[in-house]
């Protein structure tokens, strides 16, 4: 049976670090306490003035298709997953299309905030198994939120930053690896609790939306603290439903790196070890649509997951939407 495999996978993140008292100066507050007990974020990466998100994401594939002999005509398709756009228009993809020189390949882009690279990875799979046209895809989570900051927001200032993560899945025939399933599932009650709100058709852009800075990140309500840890520990128990693999034989579980106390609580909850999880906040900060394929280049960099193995990937993102999707590595 045809199936999409992983055929590699690379990262990239901005070469600017920014420590944890690089806040407290500009809040005037000491904030660096708070980071590295509670949320365990000691820096982060920024974009540079001249870098923007398609940079991070052409960096992100190139890393991908070195590692795996990729060259650019194979891809027949590239998916961005992204709430940080080059532009509202066009798409980021057509722009990173252009610039690796991928000839062969149709291009679009996603947006399901930080929920984003699992459901593109989730997209990519369809394509592949349901046309034999398209036999090698590249999926992109690419994050520059850096720029969309109120510096002077302590709840946003210093939790976000920037990255991008890139995975090319090909076609297989009876390969026995893989994808096993996946799940969709949006909370759209809370599509008012944080986003980035101006900009768009609801609120142009003008001097007032500039003046209150509702151009930029902005976390308007408090979501319930156990939201994450019920609804990602359901999307595990219906993975492992769906792909008949229990959850003691899942090598790996990587979850959206937003609150690291929400990945310890959802592996209590599945009553699965913390070392079957990784984490990357500590050195990346929360890098949105980045972040899963970050932790996940960490986890095999770590030796984490090994060929053969299954794991799960867990993301949810402003909207609220979640995605989730098993693997045979």
């Amino acid at each position: 049976m045809r199936n999409a495999v992983i055929h590699s996978t690379g990262i990239y993140v901005p070469e600017k670090i920014v420590k944890n008292d690089f806040f407290d100066k500009i809040l005037n507050e000491n904030v660096s306490t708070w980071l590295e007990e509670h949320v365990q974020i000691f820096e982060r990466r920024w974009c540079s003035e001249n870098e923007s998100t398609s940079d991070l994401a052409i960096a992100a594939a190139k890393n991908a298709m070195a590692k795996g002999g990729v060259n650019p005509e194979d891809i027949d398709l590239l998916i961005i997953a992204t709430d940080t756009p080059e532009y509202i228009s066009p798409s980021t993809s057509s722009k990173v299309q252009f610039k690796l020189n991928l000839k062969n390949a149709g291009t679009f882009d996603i947006n399901t905030a930080c929920a984003g690279f699992v459901t593109a990875v989730d997209t990519a799979v369809k394509f592949i198994r349901a046309d034999e046209n398209y036999n090698t895809v590249m999926v992109i989570g690419a994050y520059a939120m850096s720029k969309y900051l109120n510096m002077l927001d302590k709840k946003t200032v210093n939790l976000f930053a920037d990255g991008a993560g890139c995975m090319i899945l090909k076609s297989s025939e009876n390969s026995g690896n893989g994808y096993l399933a996946s799940k969709l599932i949006t909370k759209g009650e809370y599509y008012d609790y944080m986003g980035i709100y101006a900009g768009g058709t609801k609120h142009p852009i003008n001097e007032n939306v500039i003046a209150e800075k509702t151009n930029l990140l902005t976390i308007a309500k408090k979501f319930p603290p156990e939201l994450n840890p019920k609804i990602w520990s359901g999307m595990a128990e219906d993975l492992s439903k769906m792909s008949g693999v229990s959850l003691n034989d899942v090598a790996l579980f990587l979850f959206t790196q937003i609150n690291i106390n929400s990945i310890w609580d959802t592996m209590e909850i599945l009553k699965q070890p913390k070392e079957k999880t990784q984490t990357s906040m500590h050195y990346y900060g929360y890098t949105g649509s980045a972040c899963i394929p970050l932790a996940l280049e960490d986890a095999i960099n770590n030796k984490k997951l090994k060929k053969g193995d299954v794991f799960f990937m867990i993301g949810s993102g402003g909207g609220l939407s979640f995605a989730g999707a098993a693997f045979k590595y």
